[in-house]
């Protein structure tokens, strides 16, 4: 069996159970070296494979599982936050269904979440945003697919956690001012829950010249929306005394 593990955002503290307990029983372990903790890749049995795939290619990573398969043994394939986010797992998996080759996928923390966690941030707050958008721009990898481009998207006034993009902040800052406003609240995230993370606070009017001047240019998490300094919000309406629900009836709502 190939699991496809999710390693979390950066602190090996923040692997799932369920991921850490596989990684310790599988006898052939690859990961994402740049971008996995390696005191997680640690966890993996005495003598096991343990295979930084950072430099290979598709096929290179497809053979690993093939030979494992075809010995017997289970694959611990960990990737960073969570396998389903910009994590290159879909055309492993499609290989693996056109070989019969089984797998299954334990989720992890992704990147935006820790983010949110270091800023002691609720990224939907009522009255100010109930949709958060994770998305990236077009750089060097996968181009956009139509309507997805950030004039489009940010037009929702939605929170955005905008993945692979901070190289591109000027194009970031231009495509969504003209919807939030050079006022908006900016936050990028760099490494989030790392030992080193670092956080720059700003706005769309100033984040481009703070990220310049901090030399940030890759793994960083770019967080836009009014949550991110709203003082003044509507409580929810989870926890009003007058709110009904299944879990509270009107006669304890009435108290």
């Amino acid at each position: 069996m190939i699991h496809f593990i999710g390693a979390g955002p950066g602190a090996p503290d923040l692997i799932t159970v369920r991921g850490l307990n596989l990684i310790r029983s599988s006898p052939v372990c690859l990961f994402a070296g740049s971008l996995v903790p390696e005191a997680v890749v640690a966890e993996a049995p005495e003598g096991a494979r343990v295979v930084d795939t950072a430099s290979m290619t598709l096929d290179d990573i497809l053979a690993e599982m093939v030979a494992a398969h075809a010995a017997g043994h289970d694959v611990a394939r960990v990737h960073s936050g969570d396998p389903s986010l910009y994590g290159a797992t879909g055309e492993q998996m499609r290989r693996l269904d056109a070989l019969s080759i089984p797998y299954d996928i334990v989720p992890g923390v992704p990147a935006f979440a820790a983010a949110a966690a270091t800023l002691k941030t609720e990224l939907t707050l009522p009255d100010v945003a109930q949709t958060v958008i994770l998305t990236r721009t077009a750089m060097k990898s996968s181009k956009m697919p139509n309507r997805e481009d950030l004039s489009t998207l940010g037009a929702s006034g939605a929170t955005l956690a905008i993945h692979l993009s901070v190289r591109n902040i000027r194009h970031v800052v231009a495509e969504l001012t003209p919807h939030y406003g050079a006022d908006c609240p900016v936050v990028v995230v760099v490494r989030a829950s790392w030992p080193d993370e670092e956080v720059i606070r700003g706005t769309l009017q100033t984040i481009a010249g703070l990220v310049r001047a901090a030399k940030i240019t890759r793994t960083a998490l770019i967080l836009v929306g009014r949550v991110l300094d709203a003082g003044d919000f509507t409580d929810s309406a989870l926890y009003d005394p007058a709110h009904r629900h299944i879990f509270r009836n009107q006669k304890t709502a009435q108290r």
